[in-house]
């Protein structure tokens, strides 16, 4: 926080402008001792913050700055390429992106593969988000061909090397097995080009359908294929805590 306490603004009015709560109830959180500026609980009425630079919290949880920038989470729709403007004329983001609005996406899907993509006008924060150092943790849910045995299982857990080196899965869980297909759900830290159909072909299981569910803290949840959201306040916080960590 600022050594000039007539800076900034009154940490209640930041909160409530935050949309945490109305201002007399943002005070009662602060009398609580459920506000942390800067790692230091903060009881003290009328203190003065700083919302663009302070990390101000309630209860843990980070509240984000006041919006300058969009954060959007779209279901990128099977087929659609991940960029924003195609020369050979494919179906491209641009498409899903609000009128008048320069956006980058983050990372990217491979066009047959559908699901969560962040879009945003904030250029380093998706340089940020991307960067392998901050090994933000992705969700899959993978229909395979064949029946995905105990053994294979494990194996993914284990590791198995690619031709640009060994990969595990961080989480693994089995949704669905029959004869002639399985589902699994899985956590990878890795950005490694198409990792996940790589890895699934060298368990000798091709990849029929794959689609990202979440990104870090953000939840494809119920969005529609081609719809696109707002990133939540308490996602958007996390994601923050992710890059600066």
């Amino acid at each position: 926080m600022t050594d000039q306490p007539t800076d900034g603004i009154r940490l209640q009015k930041a909160l409530a402008q935050a949309g945490v709560a109305s201002r007399r109830a943002s005070e009662e959180l602060i009398a609580d001792g459920r506000v942390e500026v800067n790692g230091a609980v903060v009881t003290e009425q009328g203190t003065r913050v700083n919302p663009d630079n302070d990390v101000i919290r309630v209860d843990g949880s980070r509240i984000p700055p006041p919006r300058r920038h969009l954060y959007l989470a779209l279901n990128k729709p099977r087929g659609v390429i991940s960029t924003m403007d195609d020369p050979q004329g494919r179906p491209s983001l641009q498409q899903y992106v609000p009128r008048h609005q320069r956006l980058f996406h983050v990372g990217r899907l491979d066009t047959d593969t559908d699901g969560l993509l962040i879009l945003t006008n904030d250029g380093e924060f998706a340089n940020q988000l991307t960067h392998p150092s901050h090994e933000v943790p992705k969700t899959y849910v993978v229909e395979v061909e064949g029946l995905l045995d105990n053994k294979t299982l494990r194996r993914l857990e284990k590791g198995v090397t690619l031709e640009d080196g060994p990969i595990k899965a961080d989480k693994l869980k089995l949704v669905q097995r029959a004869a002639a297909r399985s589902m699994v759900q899985i956590t990878l830290h890795s950005g490694r080009n198409r990792i996940v159909r790589r890895m699934m072909d060298a368990v000798g299981h091709p990849v029929r359908q794959l689609s990202r569910i979440s990104i870090g803290p953000v939840k494809l949840g119920q969005l529609q294929s081609g719809q696109t959201r707002e990133l939540t306040q308490a996602e958007l916080g996390a994601l923050l805590d992710i890059i600066e960590r």
